[in-house]
């Protein structure tokens, strides 16, 4: 198994366009963040699923929060950015449920005010991940791996 580490020493590839990337999905979270904590807090408790057992608005304050902080972390990573883009795809995956809730509670936020809009939304958030990967220079983990 590759060590995590011993990619970010040898140093993942850091192009000029990953790093763009990185920074550009870094400010998408950013900007999240701030619309769960402001303006569009009410569409994203929308996409707390019914069965989640914390209060929606303490869900979508503390997601808000550690999107903030994970924005933060992509822009300014350094040496560190295959670790935080690891960690960028898992939240990414951590909060693919409240989606899928959406689509199957049928639940208006966003624009999406049809099943086929909330299915059809549901197809970027492997983009998302994917890019978190591709962005970090996690993708080397792959590639060193085999």
């Amino acid at each position: 198994m590759v060590d995590l580490l011993e990619v970010e020493q040898r140093g993942a590839d850091d192009t000029r366009g990953r790093r763009i990337a990185r920074w550009l999905l870094g400010g998408i979270l950013l900007l999240a963040g701030v619309a769960h904590l402001t303006s569009q807090r009410e569409d994203f408790r929308a996409q707390v699923p019914s069965w989640f057992p914390f209060d929606d608005d303490v869900v979508v304050l503390a997601s808000g929060v550690v999107e903030l902080v994970l924005g933060s972390a992509l822009i300014l990573s350094g040496r560190h950015r295959v670790l935080v883009g690891v960690i960028v795809a898992g939240f990414f995956v951590a909060i693919f449920p409240g989606n899928i809730s959406q689509w199957i509670e049928g639940t208006d936020a966003f624009g999406l005010d049809t099943d086929v809009k909330r299915f059809v939304r549901l197809l970027f958030q492997p983009v998302l991940v994917a890019w978190a990967v591709w962005a970090s220079g996690a993708s080397g983990l792959l590639s060193r791996r085999r």
